[in-house]
C-alpha cells in the first residue's frame, strides 16, 4: 500500500473506502501527517499509537465500527481543524478527548451516546459542535465554558432540557435541537445575543414565551411539529420585525 501523500499537499494520507480491517502499521511510522482520512472503513479499533501523529489538524474516523477511542487521542496537540467520530459505535467518550482545547469541529453524531463527558468543556477553542443522533439525554454543565461555539447541532436526541451554561455561550448563531422531548423553549436561549437560527421541529412544546420575540438577532425559528399556535403572540411579534417563523 503506497503511503506517499501527494506533493502540491500538505502531508495527507486519504485510506477512505479502502476496506479497511485494521490500520496498516506503516501509517504510524510516519509522523508527519496533516490529515489522515480513515472514513468508510470497517474498523473497530484505533491503536493507541494514533497520539505519535502529533502533527496531525484533521482526523476523519467516522462511518467504522469503533466501539471505543483510546486516551491518546488527548495526545495530538496539533488537532486544531477537525474530528470525525460520527456513525461508529461509540457509548463514551474518553476524558482525554477534552486535551485537544485547540479543536475548531467535533462531529460525535451517530453513535449510542446518552451522555458526553464532563471535559467537554476544556475544548476552548470549539466553533462548532455535531451530535445529531447520539442518544444523549442531558448535555455536561461543562457546556458552558465552550466560549467560541458558533454552530451546535443536537437533533435526534432524548433532552428534555438545555443546562443553564448554555446561556453563557454568547457566540452562538445556529442551534437545531430538532427530533428531541423538550417540553418547553429551554430558558437559556434567552441570554444569547447572536443566536439567529433555531430549529425546534418536533418537540413538546406547546407554548412559546414572550421573551423569544426579545431575542435580538433571531431571523428563523422553526417550532413545526410541536403544538404551538401559529398565532401565538410571540410569533406574531417576531413575525412583525420579519424574522421568518415556521409553526
Amino acid at each position: 500500500m503506497a503511503l506517499t501523500p501527494a506533493p502540491s499537499s500538505p502531508p495527507t494520507l486519504n485510506l477512505w473506502k479502502a476496506g479497511l480491517r485494521c490500520v496498516p502499521e506503516e501509517v504510524w511510522g510516519r509522523e508527519d501527517w496533516e490529515v489522515l482520512i480513515l472514513a468508510d472503513n470497517h474498523l473497530t479499533e484505533i491503536p493507541p499509537a494514533i497520539g505519535r501523529l502529533r502533527a496531525l489538524h484533521t482526523l476523519d474516523l467516522g462511518h467504522n465500527a469503533l466501539t471505543r477511542v483510546p486516551d491518546e487521542i488527548g495526545d495530538l496537540a496539533g488537532l486544531t481543524r477537525c474530528l470525525y467520530l460520527h456513525d461508529n459505535r461509540l457509548t463514551a467518550l474518553p476524558d482525554a478527548l477534552g486535551r485537544l482545547d485547540r479543536l475548531g469541529y467535533l462531529n460525535i453524531g451517530g453513535n449510542p451516546l446518552d451522555r458526553l463527558p464532563e471535559t467537554l468543556g476544556d475544548l476552548a477553542g470549539l466553533v462548532e459542535l455535531r451530535a445529531q443522533g447520539a442518544e444523549l439525554r442531558h448535555l455536561p454543565t461543562s457546556v458552558g465554558r465552550l466560549g467560541r461555539l458558533r454552530e451546535l447541532w443536537l437533533r435526534g436526541n432524548r433532552l428534555t432540557d438545555l443546562p443553564a451554561g448554555v446561556g453563557t455561550l454568547h457566540e452562538l448563531r445556529e442551534l437545531e435541537l430538532r427530533d428531541n422531548a423538550l417540553p418547553r423553549v429551554p430558558e437559556a436561549l434567552r441570554a444569547l445575543p447572536l443566536l439567529r437560527r433555531v430549529d425546534l421541529r418536533g418537540n413538546r412544546i406547546a407554548e412559546l414565551p414572550s421573551w423569544v420575540a426579545e431575542l435580538p438577532s433571531l431571523e428563523k425559528l422553526d417550532l413545526r411539529w410541536n403544538a404551538v399556535h401559529d398565532g401565538a403572540v410571540a410569533v406574531r411579534a417576531l413575525r412583525e420585525r420579519g424574522c421568518v417563523v415556521l409553526a
